[in-house]
């Protein structure tokens, strides 16, 4: 239930609607709290286009990237244990990840390296400084053709053998001299594995997922809701977000993907969720939460780790100039014209299927936004829904 308030969503029910209209997105969930209190819910369109069934708060998204969110949150809660210090080479838990080699500047062969300067710390995963690639958003390049040939993103392969497959491949760059979206969250998945003596799975159940009563969020749906998986949709041309029309693929990621068991345990993209279990993670890392982490925890988790005027830069859209990383997601530092000009300190990500949360620690507010479309990360319908959220509140105050 939402609280009362005058706060005026209507505008923003009324964009999202229209990219459902317009053939851009099937359906949109979307929730904002303000503090603890939860203002606004709101679902438009389609989660199965085809069998027209309506879009409802309790369908389950395949949320990609926003699992990163939750491992980061399982790292630092081992973090506070004592059980690593966050600039401690990684290599002393995954010994595979140590002795590195770095790509030279134009290498053309994969034996083009250098040795490198420093080691792999836990800090560089969390913040994807690490010099590791994820071979998924620069197709045709050395280090993609590498990681695509030793299928480190296979989900019939363990985290165990997909760092055997790291030994031998090089990094982009020196660790903590860039920035790079990265595979490296995956590695804190198995980190979190060597440490706790648990399956990644169980320990986010016993740590986060079950504290927090995030009772749809996971790594397979049970038979019983698997009713309730939102459908995927592919976009009429991925170089024009706003060209109209979808295209249904039941097979992303993988044919029966979240359906039965794989070997699959990915913390950086293989969970899936729902609008509510969302907030519930959101709501901890507020004021006010049923908060599983120390405020001072919180706060270093959202602020930026990355040195003074680096940027983060994606492969297939370029430099985002005043985007620094935190831990787990990306913190606006000056806003761009397409975020809102109140968003400063704002820390949020966002999933390749195009699920979106944010929080704002100046606003004490936070925004999320479920959708599945492929590749829509950061598309238009985001930044307009934050907008549109900003505005509503703020005017509201």
């Amino acid at each position: 239930m939402t609280t009362p308030t005058g706060y005026d969503f209507s505008s923003v029910h009324a964009a999202m609607q229209r990219y459902v209209d317009g053939d851009i997105l099937a359906g949109v969930s979307s929730a904002v709290l303000v503090g603890q209190d939860l203002v606004d819910i709101h679902c438009a369109g389609w989660a199965d286009k085809e069998n027209q069934i309506p879009m409802r708060a309790d369908h389950i998204f395949r949320v990609y990237s926003n699992s990163k969110l939750i491992t980061s949150c399982a790292v630092l809660l081992l973090w506070e244990e004592g059980r690593f210090e966050l600039d401690e080479p990684v290599e002393r838990f995954i010994p595979q990840l140590g002795k590195r080699l770095v790509l030279k500047p134009g290498a053309t062969e994969l034996n083009d390296v250098e040795p490198a300067e420093g080691s792999i710390t836990i800090r560089h995963l969390l913040t994807h400084q690490s010099g590791l690639s994820y071979g998924l958003l620069d197709p045709g390049t050395l280090i993609y053709k590498a990681y695509s040939a030793r299928k480190l993103l296979s989900p019939n392969t363990t985290l165990a053998e997909k760092m055997d497959a790291l030994v031998d491949l090089p990094l982009l760059f020196h660790p903590g001299k860039g920035w790079e979206y990265s595979f490296a969250t995956d590695v804190l998945t198995h980190l979190i594995e060597v440490v706790s003596g648990q399956r990644f799975d169980a320990f986010i159940q016993a740590r986060i997922l079950g504290p927090l009563g995030m009772v749809d969020t996971g790594l397979v749906i049970p038979p019983e809701n698997q009713h309730r998986l939102a459908t995927f949709y592919m976009g009429a041309d991925l170089t024009k977000p706003m060209l109209p029309g979808l295209t249904r693929n039941d097979n992303a990621p993988f044919p029966q993907a979240n359906l039965k068991p794989f070997p699959w345990q990915s913390g950086g993209g293989g969970l899936v969720s729902t609008l509510p279990d969302t907030l519930a993670l959101l709501r901890s890392l507020m004021p006010g939460g049923p908060a599983l982490l120390k405020p001072d925890t919180i706060a270093m988790m959202m602020r930026n780790q990355l040195p003074d005027q680096r940027w983060i830069k994606f492969p297939r859209f370029g430099e985002l100039p005043g985007k620094g990383f935190g831990m787990g997601g990306a913190v606006t530092l000056a806003p761009l014209p397409f975020d809102p000009p109140e968003s400063i300190d704002e820390f949020q990500w966002g999933g390749l299927g195009g699920t979106h949360w944010w929080i704002s620690p100046r606003h004490n507010m936070a925004g999320v936004l479920m959708t599945q479309r492929h590749m829509a990360f950061w598309h238009p319908f985001s930044f307009e829904f934050k907008q549109g959220v900003y505005q509503a509140v703020l005017k509201g105050r």
